[in-house]
């Protein structure tokens, strides 16, 4: 490898045919895309090289580059936070299209639209969920909440003053006072059942937290409390939005329609994502 001159102009293209090759064995399936990008995020011969040896050894590209694409968004992300995937963009882009074309109803009637829609995302990560929704809907009013705190510290360096987050287990941590003044919950919970952890791939298995993707025996688990105590913070009409596989929604839809939660399935087969769907319309229309 060629010594790098300070007064050189550092050409990454240079090096990524080399890089390619090594990225291919490594198993990266867009090697391609991902030398350019470690190209781009190398100053010198030998941070490039330092990025490859570390992806090659399973290391996320994410984490390597301090960001993962969301969207038309660079979320930024590191060690111990969860990494957003593509295919989150759907949830994202459901909860933007139901606050977009929202119109309340009282006592089975059309109102006049709320401004200052609020929205709460639960296990947040990096918080890849709220910035999308603070880019398309600037006048949402944003909470949300992680249990690890790496990813408490991630989603605030990405919201900023966009957002209040609080660091506990799902609702916990929130202030009484948003009880039955949400609009939207979402979230991005864990739905890995236990026993196919060890399926996932390396690079999410061996660095990202195990408590970002185990979701119990079924892959249910915290998606089932989030739909049992949705309602209570909901207001009339809210909605709650979660992302889970499409084997899991009959289990799951009966357990919003147990919570009160009228259940809808959305799917985006190209993307292969789904979305569980749950409007919350007390009985008394209030």
């Amino acid at each position: 490898m060629r010594k790098f001159n300070r007064l050189d102009h550092f050409d990454p293209e240079a090096s990524l045919p080399l890089s390619v090759s090594r990225l291919r064995r490594a198993g990266c399936v867009f090697a391609e895309e991902e030398a350019q990008l470690l190209g781009a995020a190398a100053v010198t011969d030998s941070e490039l090289e330092a990025l490859l040896s570390r992806r090659a050894a399973g290391e996320p590209l994410e984490y390597l580059l301090g960001w993962a694409q969301f969207g038309a968004l660079r979320i930024r992300v590191g060690p111990g936070v969860f990494i957003p995937r593509r295919r989150t963009e759907f949830l994202a882009a459901a909860v933007v299209q139901s606050l977009q074309g929202r119109r309340p109803r009282r006592n089975g009637k059309l109102v006049a639209e709320r401004g200052e829609p609020a929205v709460l995302e639960l296990c947040c990560g990096s918080g890849a969920i709220s910035a999308a929704v603070a880019a398309a809907v600037p006048s949402a009013v944003l909470h949300a909440a992680d249990l690890l705190p790496a990813a408490v510290r991630c989603a605030r360096s990405n919201l900023g003053d966009r957002a209040v987050v609080y660091k506990g287990d799902l609702f916990a941590p929130l202030p009484r006072t948003l009880r039955g003044r949400i609009d939207v919950v979402v979230a991005n919970a864990p739905y890995v059942p236990t026993e196919d952890l060890e399926l996932m791939p390396r690079d999410a298995r061996e660095h990202e937290p195990a408590e970002a993707f185990d979701g119990g025996a079924q892959g249910i688990s915290v998606l089932g409390r989030i739909a049992v105590e949705a309602p209570e913070w909901l207001r009339s009409g809210g909605r709650l939005f979660v992302e889970c596989s499409t084997s899991q929604t009959p289990a799951l839809s009966a357990v919003f329609a147990a919570a009160g939660l009228r259940p809808t399935v959305l799917r985006d087969e190209e993307a292969g994502a789904t979305v569980m769907a749950g409007l919350w319309c007390p009985a008394d229309g209030s």
